[in-house]
């Protein structure tokens, strides 16, 4: 044996000394952690918004924004009649608007306005509302299975991960997941964007898609700020890509915040009872929504008793994809 190899083996028996004396001081974590995985929630998949609808993003790049006629057009050529759809004899035409028509503040006519702004609105709650049952479906089916003691696959165990952080519950919770992950009344969200909105007209709708003027104090969020922030306050108004991704951010506010807790157990026994629910006596849990509280659920009952939004509630979303003329066709953004 040669010195180089004599050397080699010598070094090789003192590094196996080494690792065993360190093992050997080291005590043995027996804990078996998951791991740390950072789950996207389902809405973050990349998806066309003109996915089983229309979006008008096109018709908005064209000269500064969308307005009321054109709107009106596009609402006459798919037969979008809002009075219809509130008598109950006719579906909701899939058509998601990307912003408010940039002039809605110029109808001189409240009642005009009034119905624009609901025309607008009701189809992209509808649509969030359709996307919560599908998931509260999915859920109750697992809950099932997980009762009678089957095993989930990965796929369905990863996606409960994903919801429970999203809902902010813990894993496996199926029933806190039920009670929160629920639809919320048309006529509860279109009574806050109004009011929230000024009917579609405020500086933050118009600038950011915040019909529901959500609050952020996280820097890497993007916002607008009031021009009337109390002194000492460091919020800004949340800003969305579109008004889709408002109505969505709103409904998992309610669905998830601890200020709205006593709203999802009043819903919850709504459900149980088998009773419609009501966004109306849904409306008195939401002191905590604004800092005028009673004063402010007052405001939201006027809105739905004097505009008749109740009957909203069992308004449904077509299933048809409308056909519109070559000018009004959305074009997939790049």
């Amino acid at each position: 044996m040669t010195f180089f190899e004599k050397a080699t083996l010598g070094f090789l028996g003192v590094s196996v000394l080494a690792l065993m004396a360190f093992a050997a001081s080291t005590p043995i974590d027996r804990t078996a952690y998951a791991p740390q995985a950072k789950f996207l929630p389902p809405e973050a998949v990349p998806q066309l918004e003109a996915s089983g609808g229309l979006t008008l993003r096109s018709i908005q790049r064209q000269g500064g924004g969308l307005t009321v006629r054109s709107l009106r057009k596009t609402f006459s050529t798919v037969k979008y009649d809002f009075d219809s759809v509130q008598a109950g004899d006719g579906d909701v035409p899939p058509l998601f608007l990307v912003s408010m028509p940039s002039d809605i503040g110029r109808i001189r006519v409240p009642e005009q306005r009034k119905e624009i702004f609901f025309q607008t609105v009701l189809p992209l709650i509808l649509k969030v509302n359709q996307e919560i049952l599908n998931k509260r479906r999915r859920v109750a089916a697992l809950a099932v299975q997980a009762r009678r003691g089957v095993k989930l696959p990965a796929e369905d165990r990863l996606w409960l991960a994903a919801i429970s952080e999203q809902y902010k519950t813990r894993r496996n919770d199926f029933a806190t997941l039920l009670r929160r992950i629920d639809v919320v009344p048309p006529s509860l969200a279109l009574a806050q964007a109004a009011e929230e909105s000024g009917w579609g007209t405020s500086r933050f709708v118009r600038e950011g898609n915040a019909l529901f003027g959500q609050w952020t104090v996280d820097d890497d969020e993007d916002g607008l700020l009031p021009r009337r922030r109390d002194r000492g306050k460091t919020h800004r108004i949340k800003a969305f890509d579109s008004l889709l991704d408002a109505v969505r951010a709103y409904t998992r506010n309610l669905n998830s915040h601890r200020a709205y807790r006593a709203m999802r157990s009043q819903r919850a026994d709504m459900r149980k009872e088998g009773s419609p629910l009501n966004g109306l006596a849904l409306s008195r849990s939401l002191t905590s929504y604004s800092a005028r509280g009673e004063n402010y659920v007052r405001t939201l009952r006027v809105i739905i008793r004097a505009n008749r939004l109740h009957r909203l509630d069992g308004a449904r979303l077509g299933d048809k994809v409308v056909s519109l003329p070559a000018e009004f066709q959305a074009k997939p953004s790049i």
